[in-house]
Protein backbone atom coordinates (compact mmCIF):
# COMPACT_ATOMS: atom_id res chain seq x y z
CA UNK A 1 0.00 0.00 0.00
CA UNK A 2 1.22 3.66 -0.47
CA UNK A 3 -0.28 7.05 0.38
CA UNK A 4 -0.57 10.14 -2.01
CA UNK A 5 2.83 12.70 -1.87
CA UNK A 6 1.19 15.32 0.81
CA UNK A 7 -1.18 13.59 3.04
CA UNK A 8 -1.97 13.99 6.92
CA UNK A 9 -3.56 11.03 8.76
CA UNK A 10 -4.22 11.11 12.83
CA UNK A 11 -4.93 9.13 15.46
CA UNK A 12 -6.00 9.13 19.04
CA UNK A 13 -4.87 7.33 22.19
CA UNK A 14 -7.59 7.63 24.77
CA UNK A 15 -8.29 5.07 27.78
CA UNK A 16 -6.90 2.09 25.81
CA UNK A 17 -9.06 3.04 22.83
CA UNK A 18 -7.05 4.23 19.40
CA UNK A 19 -9.28 6.29 17.48
CA UNK A 20 -8.29 6.91 13.65
CA UNK A 21 -10.70 9.15 12.21
CA UNK A 22 -11.15 9.84 8.10
CA UNK A 23 -9.16 13.78 7.49
CA UNK A 24 -10.33 15.39 4.85
CA UNK A 25 -9.30 18.83 3.45
CA UNK A 26 -10.92 22.20 3.48
CA UNK A 27 -9.46 24.87 1.79
CA UNK A 28 -5.92 24.71 3.14
CA UNK A 29 -6.60 22.91 6.82
CA UNK A 30 -7.09 19.41 7.60
CA UNK A 31 -10.55 18.46 9.18
CA UNK A 32 -10.77 15.61 11.35
CA UNK A 33 -14.56 13.91 9.86
CA UNK A 34 -16.42 10.96 10.16
CA UNK A 35 -16.01 7.70 9.12
CA UNK A 36 -13.54 7.00 12.73
CA UNK A 37 -12.56 4.07 13.36
CA UNK A 38 -12.46 2.68 17.04
CA UNK A 39 -10.04 0.35 17.89
CA UNK A 40 -8.46 -1.31 21.32
CA UNK A 41 -4.88 -0.55 21.01
CA UNK A 42 -4.49 -4.50 21.69
CA UNK A 43 -6.42 -5.53 18.37
CA UNK A 44 -2.97 -4.95 16.07
CA UNK A 45 -4.73 -6.21 13.14
CA UNK A 46 -7.75 -3.93 13.96
CA UNK A 47 -5.27 -0.80 13.84
CA UNK A 48 -3.87 -2.15 10.63
CA UNK A 49 -6.84 -2.29 9.14
CA UNK A 50 -8.21 1.20 10.60
CA UNK A 51 -4.90 3.07 9.39
CA UNK A 52 -4.90 0.93 6.05
CA UNK A 53 -8.74 2.52 5.48
CA UNK A 54 -7.68 6.15 6.56
CA UNK A 55 -4.52 6.04 4.33
CA UNK A 56 -6.80 4.52 1.06
CA UNK A 57 -8.92 7.60 1.39
CA UNK A 58 -6.51 10.11 1.48
CA UNK A 59 -7.36 13.33 2.43
CA UNK A 60 -10.80 13.87 0.92
CA UNK A 61 -11.84 17.52 -0.23
CA UNK A 62 -14.70 19.74 2.05
CA UNK A 63 -16.88 22.38 0.71
CA UNK A 64 -16.03 25.30 2.68
CA UNK A 65 -18.08 26.13 5.64
CA UNK A 66 -20.77 29.56 5.69
CA UNK A 67 -20.91 30.41 9.36
CA UNK A 68 -19.57 28.34 12.48
CA UNK A 69 -17.72 25.72 12.69
CA UNK A 70 -19.76 22.56 14.42
CA UNK A 71 -18.31 20.87 17.53
CA UNK A 72 -15.48 17.64 16.53
CA UNK A 73 -17.24 15.02 15.91
CA UNK A 74 -14.51 13.06 18.01
CA UNK A 75 -15.97 14.47 20.75
CA UNK A 76 -19.33 12.14 19.98
CA UNK A 77 -16.98 9.27 19.54
CA UNK A 78 -14.99 9.67 22.86
CA UNK A 79 -18.13 10.32 24.82
CA UNK A 80 -16.27 13.44 25.78
CA UNK A 81 -18.51 17.28 26.89
CA UNK A 82 -15.92 19.48 25.32
CA UNK A 83 -12.61 19.73 23.07
CA UNK A 84 -10.59 21.08 26.39
CA UNK A 85 -11.82 17.57 28.12
CA UNK A 86 -10.90 15.45 24.85
CA UNK A 87 -7.31 17.00 25.13
CA UNK A 88 -6.62 16.75 28.59
CA UNK A 89 -7.58 13.25 28.60
CA UNK A 90 -6.46 12.03 24.93
CA UNK A 91 -2.75 11.27 23.18
CA UNK A 92 -2.15 12.19 19.80
CA UNK A 93 0.10 11.19 16.77
CA UNK A 94 0.18 12.60 13.39
CA UNK A 95 1.41 10.46 10.30
CA UNK A 96 2.18 13.35 7.49
CA UNK A 97 3.42 12.28 4.12
CA UNK A 98 5.50 15.49 2.69
CA UNK A 99 7.23 15.07 -0.93
CA UNK A 100 6.97 10.62 -0.46
CA UNK A 101 8.73 11.60 3.05
CA UNK A 102 6.45 9.80 5.95
CA UNK A 103 6.79 10.96 9.31
CA UNK A 104 4.74 10.00 12.84
CA UNK A 105 4.85 13.01 15.03
CA UNK A 106 3.97 12.85 18.65
CA UNK A 107 2.27 15.72 20.22
CA UNK A 108 2.24 17.11 24.18
CA UNK A 109 -0.16 19.46 25.95
CA UNK A 110 0.84 22.88 26.08
CA UNK A 111 0.15 24.91 29.08
CA UNK A 112 -2.85 26.86 27.28
CA UNK A 113 -5.13 23.61 26.89
CA UNK A 114 -3.39 22.76 23.24
CA UNK A 115 -1.27 20.10 21.83
CA UNK A 116 1.93 20.99 20.36
CA UNK A 117 4.39 18.84 17.70
CA UNK A 118 6.68 17.21 20.05
CA UNK A 119 10.31 17.29 17.97
CA UNK A 120 11.11 14.95 20.46
CA UNK A 121 9.06 12.63 19.54
CA UNK A 122 9.23 12.38 15.98
CA UNK A 123 10.18 9.33 13.60
CA UNK A 124 11.48 10.52 10.19
CA UNK A 125 11.08 7.75 7.54
CA UNK A 126 13.57 7.74 4.29
CA UNK A 127 11.80 8.76 1.12
CA UNK A 128 9.34 6.18 -0.19
CA UNK A 129 9.33 3.66 2.97
CA UNK A 130 5.98 2.23 2.40
CA UNK A 131 2.41 2.77 4.29
CA UNK A 132 2.61 -0.98 5.73
CA UNK A 133 6.66 -0.18 7.56
CA UNK A 134 4.79 3.41 9.15
CA UNK A 135 1.50 1.90 10.09
CA UNK A 136 3.76 -0.97 11.69
CA UNK A 137 5.90 1.41 13.70
CA UNK A 138 2.81 3.83 14.48
CA UNK A 139 0.94 0.19 16.16
CA UNK A 140 4.25 0.03 18.19
CA UNK A 141 4.05 3.09 19.68
CA UNK A 142 0.35 3.23 20.27
CA UNK A 143 1.03 -0.08 22.30
CA UNK A 144 3.62 1.20 23.96
CA UNK A 145 2.13 4.45 25.20
CA UNK A 146 -1.21 2.34 26.41
CA UNK A 147 1.17 0.35 28.74
CA UNK A 148 2.23 3.61 30.08
CA UNK A 149 -1.29 4.94 30.05
CA UNK A 150 -2.49 2.31 32.26
CA UNK A 151 0.52 2.23 34.58
CA UNK A 152 -0.34 5.87 35.49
Amino acid sequence: MQYSRHMLYKCYLRNGTVYVPTVGKRGGAYVIMEPIAVVPVIDSEGLRRAFAEAIGKGNPPLPLLKGERPPSVMLKYTRTNSWPAFVRSTLNWNIEVIDDRPQIVGHFLRPDGGWAEDHDHKIKFPPGTGADAVIDRMIAILQEAARGESSN
